[in-house]
């Protein structure tokens, strides 16, 4: 996913929910639903939620330091996380005390044109920012579907801002009924009912965010594809006959680490073995581009070693195995 794509739903999002924001505390002020309250309180936090995106991209973008010798990379995924802390403090949270606290306490909803008029406004809007998160989406997804592209994607902005747009076009609908169902009835009650939901959403929500940044923080390996396309690239057939193991792993969405130790024949000299190494960088980086950076280790392949399995104690361990003809 390229980081302009992301940059353009971000801005697209806050640019929505800054909007919205304000409308909605008009119509809490003039109509004291509480549903509008805690939609106003969603907007707000997921305007903050756009912010921490966009000060995680800048940063990530930071040369490489002696102290940190592989970049910033993984700022964009420490951002995406406190996205969720907020989510789940500032709006789940809050809409949970808010529509207990109403449910308890229900009071009638006053000049109803306001708050309706605003969930119609908000959920224009919200949808015109979800469209261009779909949009932008839709570029780099290919034929996964939408649970796939959430869970797989290494670039933590897209996943973010959909689920995100997705809960707030879900819970302006909630607020809506709730709203609707208050002024129907003329019970203050399902105004609190409709504010507990959004409260209950926003939750599942921040924890499923909270889910996927946790696994992109630990470190991922690189995509089925891109581990395919790098094991045919380092392989030559000739010096390099074989990889006895390899791990990848994420430094940041667009920067890839690989680690292998590869198979050589016995008889190479070492500035054969040297120019193989580096003719397989070059292979691979061309492959994979995002792959920047590289550790190859020549070893001589054996048979015995190989049938022992994977050792445990070796890093990055795994087993042995035969080159591929």
């Amino acid at each position: 996913m390229s980081a302009s794509g992301g940059t353009r739903a971000i801005v697209a999002a806050l640019g929505a929910n800054l909007a919205i924001a304000v409308t909605k505390f008009v119509a809490f002020a003039f109509s004291g639903s509480s549903s509008m309250l805690a939609e106003g309180v969603h907007s707000i936090a997921d305007s903050g939620n756009q912010a921490l995106l966009l000060i995680g991209g800048k940063k990530a973008q930071r040369e490489a330091t002696p102290q940190h010798p592989f970049g910033y990379g993984r700022e964009r995924y420490i951002y995406a996380f406190l996205v969720s802390i907020v989510l789940f403090s500032v709006g789940g949270m809050f809409a949970v005390y808010e529509g207990y606290e109403k449910i308890k306490h229900p009071h009638e909803i006053e000049h109803w044109y306001w708050p309706v008029g605003v969930l119609v406004f908000a959920i224009i809007a919200e949808g015109f920012s979800f469209r261009t998160a779909i949009k932008e989406s839709n570029e780099s997804r290919g034929k996964l579907s939408w649970s796939q592209f959430i869970r797989r994607a290494k670039a933590p902005e897209l996943p973010v801002v959909l689920l995100e747009d997705f809960g707030a076009l879900i819970g302006l609908v909630l607020a809506l009924c709730g709203v609707g169902l208050a002024l129907l009835t003329d019970d203050g009650l399902w105004d609190g009912i409709g504010t507990l939901c959004i409260g209950v959403l926003l939750i599942l929500i921040a924890l499923v965010l909270a889910a996927e940044t946790k696994s992109l923080l630990l470190g991922e390996a690189a995509g089925v594809d891109d581990v395919k396309k790098i094991e045919t690239a380092i392989v030559d057939g000739d010096t390099v006959t074989g990889i006895i193991h390899m791990r990848t792993l994420h430094l940041g969405p667009e920067e890839l680490l690989v680690a292998a130790k590869i198979a050589v024949q016995h008889d190479d000299t070492a500035g054969e073995v040297a120019a193989a190494i580096n003719a397989a960088e070059a292979r691979i980086r061309e492959s994979v581009p995002i792959a920047r950076v590289i550790y190859l280790e020549p070893d001589i392949y054996s048979e015995a070693e190989a049938a022992k399995g994977p050792d445990p104690d070796a890093t990055p361990g795994g087993p042995a195995r035969p080159a591929e003809h």
